[in-house]
């Protein structure tokens, strides 16, 4: 049993469908209506019937007020990261600090090669990450001398200047499920995002992946709980508990809380494009999980 310690937040994942354009948006908005803190939406840039999903959040953040943004998770291998550290600290600035950042290694190597990227075998794409986040940070860290130069195996930058920094510390989240990919966000990320489908044997996988994040964040010199855990997740709602995120708000609510006693996770993203789940995971759901973990952790 894991339990972190840290707030529990809610958001949801939605799909940046191309066609109604406007149908993410309302979807974005009808997450920050509904009291959710964040809005994310994948990112496959090779897939024709999706809009750009980076476009996409800068047209969401002008929309919204409140509501957090992020890709989840950011494919890497299509968006530079020099690039991508200078789009993201500039919409962080333009929101006044709403944005996060969801990066994952590749995937769908097909179409990451269709559309001019480089296609890397998984401890190639791993090492790349790796270097990639130290780039992006280092294009933020502009209380340090001097302009940006690194030269890696798969990123160079030579003599760029650094900045602008970003409003707020941007949380970069990775999405793993190997042990590799664990290893690598225990040492440097500020967060892991997988998915609840994704795990091979469901929410029983989350602690021995815990556990290798734990060990690889301590063998840095890292606090395990420098790393916050958040869970994609997706289900129905109906009148009576049928299983897994199968059942009423209050159903959801006890296996949110269960969740976060037990395994530590603390953020919690519905995938659902439809506005009536949105609307009970944010003002039913999310208030009833925040109260069940509230009271455990103070008995």
């Amino acid at each position: 049993m894991t339990d972190y310690g840290h707030a529990l937040w809610f958001g949801s994942f939605v799909t940046p469908a191309a066609r109604p354009p406007q149908k993410p948006v309302e979807l974005a908005l009808t997450s920050e209506r509904a009291g959710l803190d964040l809005v994310s939406f994948q990112d496959h840039p090779y897939q024709a019937a999706f809009q750009d999903t980076w476009t996409l959040m800068s047209y969401v953040a002008a929309r919204t007020e409140r509501i957090r943004i992020s890709g989840n998770v950011l494919s890497l291998p299509l968006r530079p990261p020099a690039v991508l550290a200078r789009a993201a600290a500039s919409l962080d600035r333009l929101t006044g600090g709403r944005v996060e950042m969801g990066i994952g290694a590749g995937a769908f190597w097909d179409g990451i090669v269709a559309m001019g990227g480089r296609r890397l075998a998984p401890g190639d794409a791993v090492r790349a990450l790796e270097e990639a986040v130290g780039v992006i940070r280092g294009v933020w860290a502009t209380d340090e001398p001097g302009p940006l130069e690194f030269q890696g195996e798969f990123y160079a930058v030579a003599g760029a200047k650094r900045g602008p920094a970003p409003a707020h510390p941007i949380p970069i989240r990775i999405g793993a499920y190997k042990p590799r990919m664990l290893r690598l966000t225990g040492r440097i990320a500020d967060g892991w995002l997988p998915s609840l489908g994704y795990l091979p044997a469901g929410p029983a996988s989350l602690a021995a992946m815990n556990e290798q994040i734990d060990e690889a964040a301590s063998a840095a010199g890292r606090e395990p709980t420098a790393v916050t855990r958040a869970l994609n997740l997706s289900g129905r709602f109906t009148g009576a508990g049928g299983g897994m995120f199968e059942g009423t708000p209050g159903d959801w609510a006890e296996q949110i809380a269960d969740l976060a006693l037990q395994y530590g996770v603390s953020g919690f993203i519905l995938a659902s494009d439809d506005p009536a789940d949105l609307d009970l995971f944010g003002h039913e759901v999310a208030p009833r999980a925040r109260e069940l973990v509230r009271s455990e952790r103070t008995a």
